[in-house]
């Protein structure tokens, strides 16, 4: 749902959106590829995904740590899984299963009516951010897309949001954003950003009929 401060919305001038890519417009899971290595095991790869191959530990190479970094660390942590832990970055492509097919519509759609500049800002790995690149081509409707493995940080810090203002000259109370991240949705509210916590596509959809940016 949209942040309760910004319920003025209808008001605010929105001249960019900026579309978090994880969750929103990318389908992306590790038990997508776990699956396939623990089988019925569920309770066994959540335990795993829980403890080991974390999503704190997977945040920081989101953040700029290499994955040879972060697989060492965890191998010498736990050298009793070392097939599984070298899995995450070896099958990382088997985590995506595809693209949000009804969110992409969306985008697509904001496009063709050229009113907004639309943006990206992406908690993602600079070593595995080429491979989504290949695989989508709406990534190239973004006017820009800001990729935190790049900037040395990641969201909810405050600095990787400056950093797509200051770089594509926006100003935060002209922008709305969108993730499906709480964590993520204050920051950018608290610095005067309109927000959208996304949970599906329908929803965003109605939401941006409420503040008539889609007919």
């Amino acid at each position: 749902m949209m942040q309760k401060t910004n319920c003025k919305m209808s008001k605010v001038t929105i001249d960019n959106i900026i579309f978090d890519l994880g969750g929103v417009l990318v389908d992306w899971n590790p038990e997508y590829m776990y699956t396939k290595i623990f089988g019925q095991d569920e309770q066994t790869m959540k335990w795993f995904l829980q403890h080991v191959c974390t999503n704190e530990w997977n945040m920081e190479q989101d953040a700029g740590r290499t994955f040879k970094e972060g697989t060492e660390l965890l191998l010498q942590q736990y050298p009793q899984y070392e097939t599984w832990i070298r899995a995450f970055f070896d099958r990382w492509e088997e985590m995506i299963k595809g693209e949000i097919y009804d969110t992409v519509l969306i985008l697509k759609k904001l496009n063709s009516l050229n009113e907004k500049k639309l943006y990206a800002l992406t908690n993602w790995s600079a070593e595995t951010f080429p491979i989504a690149e290949q695989r989508f081509s709406f990534l190239k409707i973004f006017e820009g897309i800001v990729v935190s493995g790049e900037e040395n940080t990641r969201k909810p810090f405050p600095e990787i949001y400056h950093i797509v203002l200051n770089r594509y000259k926006l100003q935060a109370e002209k922008c709305l954003f969108i993730d499906d991240n709480p964590d993520n949705i204050e920051t950018a509210s608290r610095l005067g950003m309109t927000s959208i916590h996304f949970k599906n596509p329908k929803q965003l959809k109605n939401e941006l009929v409420q503040m008539g940016i889609l007919k």
